[in-house]
């Protein structure tokens, strides 16, 4: 047996298994070829997305530092602010008794000068005009300050709103 070659048929047979082997393992060879280059490409992908997800961490990081300087900034204004207005309403009370104040001394000469027989009337006239400008020019001065007040009291409530907003984000 160890000089006899073996049939043709069992040689054509294993040739046809050998062949169908060999495609079997092209075919395998270039599928996972494929497949290794399809998750190549997908951890490229991914790692792009990750850089951008990185890259985006940072802005927002950066957006978040500045919304909080501009919150404490906002803060500080809005202190100021308050502060002001409370010097404003305090210079306004002192007007507004600065005001009844003249016009009871107004009044106080008004009815001196009816009940008395003044010596200089022309005199006694140009003094109450000149009180009674006074007392206009401080009319004037109150609804000055007291418009002042109020918009005043309206930036204020607008930058309360944008506190309030600002730290309702944080």
């Amino acid at each position: 047996m160890e000089n006899k070659a073996a049939p043709q048929e069992e040689v054509n047979v294993l040739m046809f298994g050998v062949i169908q082997f060999s495609e079997s393992l092209n075919y395998v060879y270039e599928t996972t070829e494929a497949k290794i280059a399809k998750i190549s490409q997908a951890l490229k992908s991914h790692e792009g997305t990750l850089q951008k997800l990185g890259r985006q961490t940072e802005q927002a990081a950066q957006v978040e530092k500045q919304m909080k300087e501009v919150m404490h900034l906002l803060q500080d204004q809005l202190v100021k602010q308050q502060t002001q207005t409370k010097m404003t309403k305090d210079w306004l009370a002192n007007m507004e008794q600065e005001e009844v104040e003249l016009k009871t001394k107004v009044k106080r000469l008004e009815m001196y000068l009816n009940n008395s027989v003044p010596t200089s009337i022309k005199e006694l006239q140009e003094r109450a005009e000149e009180h009674s400008n006074v007392l206009k020019g401080l009319q004037h001065l109150t609804r000055f300050q007291k418009e002042n007040i109020e918009t005043q009291n309206e930036q204020l409530s607008k930058l309360q709103k944008m506190s309030e907003t600002m730290t309702q984000w944080f």
